[in-house]
């Protein structure tokens, strides 16, 4: 049995708005050709009458390089090309390639308010972290190379792919998206890998106060419908306290949630295969100088761009299909060059 909604599994809505007053009501006005990328449309708004572009707010708006050579170099990025053997092999300048990562924040962004627009009846996500070093070498306490990956198992959908410091605002920040992911879920499992602060932050932001009748304070305990499983990985022996057990609930459940997990279920091996997939398709997680990215902003544009082509073009080796499709987002594929004309970028 499919664990997604059918309703609201549709086609992406390429419906152009009006840039001035964002009516839908736009009709084809004229046709003009461009030097690279053939014949495009100009709109006209019937409620304001102003004319702009089929491609106002998108990718390819005021850029003249064709979009297959485009499509091209971004994949070649997300398959482990490295930033300056891109931009020397196909000849194009680094403020080039450093603008066009970073317009994908901006597609990012608005393929991702799309997918929270859907619900999901179960959903069972994988949280882990994965490191690289940034700027120079430093000790890992200290990088700002830390990435926070939050990944549905059953889709390979990865729903938060963001890097900073290992401090707490950034898994602050990925359980704030989380939360998000839970109002949109009728039954959420996040399964960690020996990391409790993803519990401790979750419980803090999304809990009900258990009222039973009986006096005293109400107990606190995570919101019904949503469970965490931790794995305790490694050996405690040595180590003063009480031995922790393998497969631990940290956080007390509300009592109407379903308990359907077993321990064989709990586990990040997923997550861990995909953290091995990011080694190889993104070149600032290699082990070739002593320097792996640049600086933070830098290693956040691969990330982003790697977010929009692994969840909603690329078909995944696994289960065959594209997460966005498998998840049910989306109810066919799209390619690149369609999110590149068609998906307006959140500034």
């Amino acid at each position: 049995s499919c664990p997604f909604v059918d309703y609201g599994v549709m086609e992406m809505d390429f419906t152009k708005q009006c840039v001035n007053c964002s009516s839908e009501d736009c009709y084809p006005y004229a046709t003009y050709e461009t030097k690279s990328n053939g014949m495009r449309t100009l709109l006209k708004c019937r409620d304001c009458g102003r004319c702009f572009s089929e491609t106002q707010k998108t990718f390819m708006f005021n850029v003249k390089t064709p979009i297959s050579k485009i499509a091209l170099i971004l994949n070649a990025r997300t398959e482990g090309m490295s930033f300056n053997a891109t931009y020397r092999t196909h000849h194009i300048s680094s403020h080039t390639l450093q603008c066009w990562e970073t317009k994908f924040g901006g597609i990012r962004d608005t393929l991702l308010l799309y997918s929270l627009t859907h619900t999901f009846v179960e959903m069972m996500i994988e949280g882990d972290e994965l490191y690289t070093k940034v700027n120079k070498n430093v000790p890992p306490s200290e990088s700002e190379g830390w990435t926070v990956s939050l990944m549905d198992r059953a889709s390979r959908f990865i729903w938060e792919l963001t890097c900073d410091k290992k401090e707490e605002a950034l898994f602050l920040k990925a359980m704030e998206q989380l939360v998000e992911i839970i109002e949109k879920t009728d039954d959420l499992t996040l399964l960690t890998d020996g990391e409790r602060r993803y519990s401790a932050l979750l419980f803090e932001i999304c809990h009900d106060l258990l009222r039973t009748g009986s006096r005293g304070r109400p107990k606190k305990v995570l919101k019904e419908g949503v469970k965490i499983r931790l794995k305790n990985k490694g050996s405690q022996s040595g180590k003063p306290g009480p031995k922790r057990d393998k497969y631990q609930t940290p956080k007390p459940e509300h009592p109407d949630t379903k308990q359907n997990i077993h321990n064989s279920d709990i586990h990040a091996n997923h997550k861990e295969a995909q953290n091995a997939a990011y080694r190889r398709k993104n070149s600032t997680y290699r082990r070739k100088t002593n320097t792996y990215a640049k600086c933070k902003e830098g290693l956040q544009r691969t990330l982003d761009l790697y977010w929009v082509i692994h969840n909603f073009v690329r078909r995944h080796f696994t289960t065959h299909e594209v997460p966005a499709v498998k998840i049910g987002i989306l109810k066919s594929e799209i390619t690149l060059e369609d999110i590149m004309m068609n998906v307006e970028i959140a500034f």
